[in-house]
């Protein structure tokens, strides 16, 4: 019988964090570098002390929690994902990554079992993007894709930057994250998509995912009294936005694959009787062919050149924020979680993921995969987002399979 995780310890220690930043419609809202995200970690470090798991930091706030191997020397296998939740997120995003790979370390203890290599944990800084853009701030840095002076210096709504989180919660004296020696990396996460359980499949075998760009948009006009000024002569962004939303749904349309999303539209000064001097928009485009990709960011820069030629009293002004190019995971890896399929005679699916995730960013650097498990309804970044323990167990029985075979202890 192949060696399993500790389906029920896996499962409350997802419930017992749940609580910490938990929202009445059964929710979750620790959002990066809040004191409820730190709260979160600090229960984490309690559940790894228990086990005499070390604990250490980089200058990002990345988190690792260390299984010592024989040969402490060698650079760990890392498994890991993010603590950190949307405002009205879920109990699994991100969260269930983290917690089974601690219930891997925690079953390979459990056995007498000493890798040849440490085993690590990761609880990487700010994937979700919520409160600071752009997303997969830890893992980005770690990797090189983003300056870590850059990061400090993203701010909040509330003008809080990076840094001044970073400085509070003392983890600004830490190594620079791209300093971090790493084997391999795997992450497990709910697929946060409906395709495995409409296949009625147990497994996503992740080859890949999908490349992203973001978008800041503004278009400039005149704030002036709603009453008085008459139609024809306002300089009103207003305006705009329905040849420009329907400009960008198109975009999405372009084949089957395509994606494209404005997630975030702010009229300023926000006053019900005047006429808005600017509007702030975000736009989210993706697709799993970067070629497609560049066409899709082409046919964005033409929109907004056609719209600035139409609506000439405006000032149209982008800016590309973030781009993650479509990965390709390694082929051993894959390899290791098809063979975790097969040892537990689960059913799986081949799949591309649609969002991002730490594994992208942490991919540049060294070999990566990702295992996918269903959620319901495909629901994510939702507090009704759920996935069954049945479902959860599984996930976690293919990871510890594969992290087995990369460390020769099967």
């Amino acid at each position: 019988m192949p060696l399993t995780i500790n389906t029920d310890r896996l499962w409350n220690d997802l419930m017992e964090i749940a609580k910490i930043g938990g929202t009445q419609k059964g929710g979750c809202n620790r959002q990066a570098l809040t004191d409820l995200d730190i709260e979160g970690r600090a229960l984490f470090a309690r559940w790894c002390a228990v086990y005499e798991f070390e604990i250490n930091y980089d200058s990002i706030g990345n988190m690792f929690a260390r299984m010592k191997g024989q040969d402490d020397t060698m650079s760990p296998l890392v498994i890991g994902s993010h603590l950190d939740t949307q405002p009205t997120g879920g109990k699994y995003d991100g969260v269930l990554g983290v917690l089974a790979g601690l219930e891997v370390m925690r079953t390979i203890a459990d056995n007498g079992w000493t890798p040849m290599r440490p085993i690590e944990v990761a609880s990487w800084m700010n994937e979700e993007g919520a409160r600071f853009a752009p997303a997969m701030m830890g893992s980005g840095v770690y990797s090189g894709m983003l300056d870590l002076n850059d990061i400090r210096a993203v701010a909040d709504i509330e003008g809080i930057s990076v840094g001044d989180e970073l400085d509070r919660h003392g983890y600004s004296g830490f190594p620079h994250a791209m300093g971090k020696a790493m084997h391999e990396y795997l992450e497990l996460h709910i697929e946060q998509g409906p395709v495995l359980e409409q296949e009625g499949k147990t497994i996503g075998v992740v080859t890949g995912a999908q490349g992203i760009r973001w978008y800041d948009l503004r278009i400039r006009g005149q704030e002036v009294h709603a009453g008085p000024f008459p139609m024809a002569m306002r300089r009103d962004p207003m305006a705009a936005l329905p040849n420009l939303i329907q400009g960008v749904l198109d975009i999405g349309r372009m084949d089957e694959k395509a994606r494209a999303t404005m997630g975030q539209i702010h009229a300023y000064p926000g006053s019900r009787n005047v006429v808005p001097g600017h509007v702030d928009l975000t736009i989210d485009l993706r697709h799993p062919d970067e070629n497609t990709l560049n066409e899709m960011h082409d046919r964005l820069n033409k929109l907004l050149a056609d719209l600035a030629e139409e609506y000439k009293a405006l000032e149209v002004d982008i800016r590309l924020i973030w781009h993650s190019p479509v990965v390709a995971f390694d082929d051993e890896l894959i390899a290791a979680v098809r063979k975790g399929v097969e040892t537990h005679g689960y059913s799986s699916l081949n799949i591309v993921s649609g969002a991002g995730h730490d594994a992208l960013m942490v991919a540049r650097k060294v070999p990566t995969t990702m295992v996918f498990i269903p959620c319901r309804d495909g629901l994510s970044h939702n507090e009704a987002e759920y996935t069954e323990p049945h479902q959860v167990e599984a996930g976690a029985n293919v990871l510890l399979s594969a992290v087995l075979d990369r460390l020769d202890l099967t």
